[in-house]
């Protein structure tokens, strides 16, 4: 089986813009990390830079990570929820501001070598734009390559993995599909910079999310790194894996073995009403259950069905194979 993982914030007082003060009770760290370790199959957690692990509290989150058999799988930056970064960060106009970001990240490197953590998972949702000529795209884009290749170049110890998403914060963000993302870590020149695929982002921007993954395993093997979530295709709703686009989990799947992904599955949700521990275990126990069906002989089915492309017969396997 895979390696499970989650993001740790998933599992606490979750927020959105209409309740600020969020929907839940804040609870200690550690019995977020407690939490995580009791979901079955979950060896990880992912944490986010300021909300979960800073330079001053890093070796401290380190020991409640050993004290319940988990690892750090990635530091996410926190290049989203400070004020200072509200019109950018990497990509800034503000020269400034661009280094204060670029010093954080590498803040960031130090503390996911504390903590034995390989990628940085880079997720810059204030780097993009919100009406039209607002944004200088050469200059822009090109900071934000400039200051990614930079730090990856000067780490190669860590792996840099892009996460792209359409829209929100921004209206429009630089790093919006996984083509474009692609083409801006293959820029960078560095084997050590790559590309994380949300699902849920990929249903936001119209994304096949199994077509995806092949595009970045066939141009360099540049998949580094998966979120996992769902959502109705309009908005970044962070479901629970699985309650509305079950099929294409069958095909992400499919193409996921096929291509040699070996990275985590990590659960990026938001269950603002939900049970969060049972809303992260469903989503996990979802794509168990799809893996664990995916064996020699029903790979080799999936390989028949989408080499004749009959997509009667495609349904019918489905109806099949998972419905009955």
């Amino acid at each position: 089986m895979s390696n499970y993982s989650i993001i740790l914030g998933n599992l606490g007082n979750t927020r959105d813009r209409f309740l600020s003060s969020g929907y839940k009770d804040e609870l200690p760290k550690e019995t977020l990390i407690r939490q995580a370790s009791e979901i079955n199959g979950v060896t990880g957690v992912e944490l986010v830079g300021t909300w979960d692990v800073t330079s001053e509290n890093v070796e401290q989150v380190g020991e409640m990570l050993d004290k319940h058999g988990l690892k750090c799988v990635s530091i996410i930056p926190d290049h989203f929820a400070q004020k200072r970064w509200g019109r950018g960060t990497l990509s800034a106009k503000d020269e400034d501001i661009r280094k204060q970001a670029l010093d954080y990240t590498f803040e960031c490197v130090e503390m996911a070598r504390t903590l034995g953590c390989k990628i940085i998972n880079l997720w810059p949702g204030q780097d993009g734009y919100d009406y039209p000529l607002q944004s200088n795209f050469v200059r822009e884009r090109r900071w934000l390559l400039e200051n990614i290749t930079k730090v990856a170049k000067a780490t190669p110890d860590i792996r840099f993995s892009l996460e792209y998403k359409p829209k929100e914060p921004r209206n429009f963000s630089f790093m919006a599909r996984a083509s474009d993302t692609l083409l801006l870590a293959k820029e960078t020149g560095l084997d050590n910079v790559g590309v994380t695929i949300d699902t849920g982002h990929a249903f936001v921007a119209g994304e096949n999310v199994a077509e995806a993954v092949v595009i970045l395993q066939e141009y360099g093997k540049k998949l580094f790194h998966m979120h996992f979530n769902d959502n109705y295709g309009s908005w970044d709703d962070d479901m629970i894996v699985g309650s509305v686009h079950f099929p294409w989990y069958v095909e992400l799947f499919f193409w996921l073995k096929e291509t040699g992904y070996e990275g985590w599955l990590s659960m990026d949700q938001y269950p603002y009403r939900e049970d969060g521990q049972g809303a992260l275990r469903e989503s996990v126990e979802f794509l168990q259950m799809i893996e664990s069906r995916l064996t020699p002989t029903v790979m080799e089915e999936i390989r028949e069905l989408v080499t004749k492309g009959d997509a009667v017969a495609s349904q019918r396997w489905l109806r099949h194979t998972f419905f009955k």
